[in-house]
């Protein structure tokens, strides 16, 4: 299952700030980007799309859904190979593995969720450190550099959400901020990214499969999780509870998006329970989240939509393509996935803003390039980027996209 990650919703006046510390312009240095909004810089569409994609490379990682790191010439990939999880931080031009560091973890994934039996959730890199989560809720922290290993530690030990950890852990102001636990027991807790020393806890509620972003409004910095049963915002330096909307999963659903943040606007979705907008004002001494509006007709369930334009646009949990008007709610168009895209697991799917154009990438490895309108959906090109699923994120950088299937890292180049 992705996130909230593979296993698996942004951004415009307020942005979310990764300190990253040397980022570039084509870096992919965490869960759906440098700001956690799925936009993808420096991208330039061809005067006319190739038939194919021209494969550089493709080494057997191991088995996972995690989303690559790409910071500079380096690619960070989290996998699992022979009761093993390992990270390892690999050559981005010629796919050549520069280090690794590897722990034993035997039991894995069990239940319901054992056909996936690698990580969920994707590494974040910033100020020289790379972190992890495992699929135990083993939290790790390396040297983005040589892959020493500085801290290592399992916060809510024992305590996991059913289908196993995929949140992907948050780097801001020296704190590493992570979801972790189980819907019953967990909560989020931020560790300080120097010593692994923790600095504060919010256990108001459990956790589910999301990831946390950050909003800035002015100087105040704000943690805005999807939790078991709810959508919350927290302050960034101590942990309190700033504000708490209720969102409680229906049925057999799944709180698996992340939030999508724009100002003082918060857009969110989930499994059966459609697409709401929420503004955070104040209430007298406190903040609350006043809905905007609330769009029934398209949820998602473990991908996360993208914010363009004024647009939102997403994968239902049916497996269609979908635009929403971000300043009513209304519905703009929906479209299947055409061709061979339109098939594989249901939910799943992931959709990146490259610019001028957008890209979607099924379960069914189908890469689709489509125009960010909201007068219908119109395909510019699409390729078949895999001979297994595909859960994670493409990694779109210049014109190099980076897909992880079901245990092995392609590099494809867009000529």
């Amino acid at each position: 299952m992705r996130n909230a990650n593979a296993t698996t919703g942004v951004m415009m006046g307020c942005v979310l700030l990764l300190s990253a510390g040397g980022v570039s312009a084509q870096d992919w240095p965490q869960w759906r980007g440098p700001n956690r909004d799925a936009k993808a810089t420096g991208f330039k569409a061809p005067k006319s799309w190739p038939k194919e994609l021209t494969k550089k490379w493709k080494v057997t990682v191991g088995d996972g859904v995690a989303t690559p790191a790409l910071v500079g010439d380096k690619l960070y990939v989290f996998s699992r190979q022979d009761g093993k999880e390992i990270l390892r931080c690999l050559d981005a031009a010629g796919g050549k593995e520069l280090w690794q560091d590897k722990y034993d973890e035997p039991k894995g994934v069990t239940g319901p969720a054992r056909q996936f039996t690698g990580p969920r959730s994707s590494p974040a890199v910033a100020e020289g450190k790379v972190i992890t989560l495992g699929v135990q809720g083993t939290l790790s922290c390396l040297d983005a550099a040589s892959g020493k290993m500085l801290w290592r530690k399992n916060g809510f030990e024992g305590s996991l959400p059913r289908f196993s950890p995929s949140c992907s852990p948050i780097i801001t102001a020296g704190l590493c901020i992570v979801q972790v636990g189980g819907e019953r027991k967990g909560g989020i807790v931020a560790y300080d990214l120097a010593g692994g020393d923790e600095k504060w806890q919010w256990t108001g509620d459990g956790t589910a499969y999301a990831s946390p972003v950050l909003l800035t409004l002015g100087s105040a910095r704000e943690i805005v999780a999807e939790t078991a049963t709810n959508i919350v915002g927290l302050d960034a330096a101590d942990g309190k509870l700033l504000w708490k909307t209720p969102f409680a999963v229906k049925g057999r659903g799944y709180n698996a998006a992340t939030p999508m943040v724009e100002g003082q606007t918060v857009i969110y979705s989930g499994s059966g329970r459609g697409t709401t907008a929420a503004k955070i004002e104040k209430e007298g001494d406190a903040l609350a989240a006043k809905e905007l509006w609330n769009n029934k007709e398209n949820s998602v369930q473990f991908n996360t939509p993208v914010l363009k334009n004024g647009l939102v646009f997403g994968i239902s949990a049916d497996n269609k393509l979908f635009c929403i008007n971000a300043k009513d709610g209304k519905t703009a168009w929906t479209a299947a996935a055409p061709g061979p895209g339109g098939r594989g697991r249901s939910g799943y799917g992931s959709i990146v803003d490259a610019g001028p154009v957008l890209f979607a990438l099924t379960p069914a490895a189908q890469l689709i390039v489509f125009e960010p309108s909201d007068k219908e959906f119109k395909q510019l090109a699409s390729y078949k980027v895999a001979d297994s699923e595909t859960h994670a994120y493409p990694v779109i950088a210049g014109n190099r996209v980076f897909v992880k299937d079901r245990d092995a890292l392609t590099l494809w180049t867009i000529e």
